[in-house]
């Protein structure tokens, strides 16, 4: 069963890049005391994430901070270093890549999709949720395909 509006995120290690390494951070210190949006997507230089979902998040990190976020994390079931080069393609210095290698943080919280139709294997579905300490407030998960309920504007506007 996939998480829900007032759940607590699980525990969990991601990775991102500190000093040209790779270092796990947990969903603790991630999620814990701080306001956060988190927005995943399939793939790290994919069309729709590349073209659309991140620079969305790019273009309005600097409104979406306005309204009380304490970080932006982009997370996508990649490792640190693809999800530390496509944040450096896209200008994405506002934004935390963070990657989530294996898939166990999309999984614990259901929101995997099998992308081996395209080669991709096991990723994470496309969405967004505000995190307030842990706590999911605001779950936004697209419908196959689409990029609407989860792009940076909806989340800037429910905030």
């Amino acid at each position: 069963m996939a998480i829900q509006e007032g759940d607590k995120l699980p525990e969990a290690t991601l990775h991102t890049m500190v000093d040209g390494r790779p270092s796990a951070v947990s969903t603790g210190d991630l999620f814990g005391g701080k306001k956060v949006v988190l927005f995943a997507v399939p793939g790290a230089f994919t069309p729709t994430c590349s073209m659309a979902h991140l620079p969305g998040y790019v273009v309005n990190a600097d409104a979406i901070k306005g309204k009380g976020v304490d970080s932006i994390i982009c997370l996508s079931v990649n490792d640190a270093f693809v999800m530390d080069a496509w944040g450096n393609s896209a200008n994405a210095e506002a934004i935390e890549m963070v990657g989530d290698g294996n898939g166990e943080f999309t999984a614990a919280i259901g929101l995997e999709m099998d992308g081996s139709g395209f080669g991709l294997g096991s990723r994470s579905q496309r969405y967004a949720m505000i995190v307030d300490d842990g706590t999911v407030t605001k779950l936004a998960v697209e419908e196959g395909g689409q990029l609407e309920v989860s792009a940076a504007e909806a989340i800037l506007a429910a905030l």
